[in-house]
């Protein structure tokens, strides 16, 4: 472990103890808290100099991941915001990597997620070949693939695909649009969907990609049906809905170690607050992260 940085942090536990006369408890309380942290940034091959407000986020991602409550993890970031505070006031950095952290909201839970296993059971669930169960099959993998949007989906074009580099651009909120990986489990759904049952049931100039046997554009709630029938079939007892397949493809990554601003940027969120993301990340760079990460790519 660094031991500058095991310095710094004594240095700041003299400062909370002689300059605010914190208790012998709290201190104790401080240091181990803080010591997580330092472990953490070995872990990341960091230190206390070059962490940013991604690496705290990644931080507070790992502890929610490990079951910590929102309380924990505020309390985690109170001592972080101390400590920099500190480092920054006596001049050892120049910036604080927790003034744009947003504090965890307490009293609110986390979405329910599915695990890895539902999701692939879910994905197996549509059964045989039939039209319907490969156009469904296709759904799914599509929005778990890229993070969707239930609306995203549906409206999903044909110009939007680009399965030869494995993209789609979805149409997002605020007539926004994105660039988003998908792997070849989703490539290889969508294609026996778009080459064996799309064109039999596509009047001319159809321009939507997923489509109902009457060639009219698939509907959220025929999906959102669809996706309730599945979760049955497949035994998942949770509240099972499109979104929560959105959410899980966001947690699966973060999870596997994926950076916060890819994701962030897969999904398409225009408040950089909602995954506390402070980095630019490339379209090269998005591709890499999504297949190393993602358990379907």
């Amino acid at each position: 472990m660094d031991g500058a940085a095991d310095l710094r942090v004594d240095t700041y536990l003299d400062h909370l103890k002689v300059e605010r006369g914190l208790s012998r408890h709290t201190l104790e309380a401080y240091a181990k808290d803080l010591s997580r942290w330092l472990g953490f940034l070995e872990e990341e091959r960091s230190n206390l100099d070059d962490a940013d407000g991604t690496t705290v986020a990644a931080f507070l991602v790992k502890l929610a991941g490990e079951g910590l409550s929102a309380r924990s993890q505020a309390r985690y970031l109170s001592a972080l915001r101390g400590l920099y505070k500190h480092l920054v006031r006596e001049r050892y950095l120049r910036e604080d990597p927790t003034a744009l952290v947003d504090r965890p909201r307490l009293g609110r839970r986390l979405p329910s997620v599915l695990s890895r296993d539902e999701v692939v059971r879910l994905l197996a669930a549509p059964p045989g070949d039939g039209p319907r169960e490969v156009r469904d099959r296709a759904m799914l993998h599509t929005m778990y693939a890229a993070g969707l949007r239930v609306s995203e989906l549906v409206n999903l074009e044909l110009n939007a695909l680009n399965l030869e580099t494995g993209f789609v651009v979805p149409h997002g909120k605020g007539d926004k649009r994105r660039v988003v990986p998908i792997g070849d489990f989703a490539k290889e759904a969508l294609l026996a969907y778009l080459l064996e049952v799309r064109p039999g049931w596509a009047k001319p100039g159809s321009r939507p990609v997923f489509l109902t046997h009457h060639g009219r554009a698939m509907t959220r709630q025929g999906f959102w049906k669809n996706v309730k029938r599945y979760a049955a079939a497949a035994g998942i007892v949770k509240n099972v809905s499109p979104h929560k397949l959105r959410h899980s493809f966001a947690t699966h990554l973060l999870i596997g170690g994926a950076d916060l601003r890819a994701v962030q940027t897969m999904l398409g969120h225009a408040d950089i607050a909602t995954t506390q993301v402070y980095t630019h990340v490339t379209g090269e760079r998005l591709h890499e992260i999504h297949e190393r990460h993602h358990p379907r790519g």
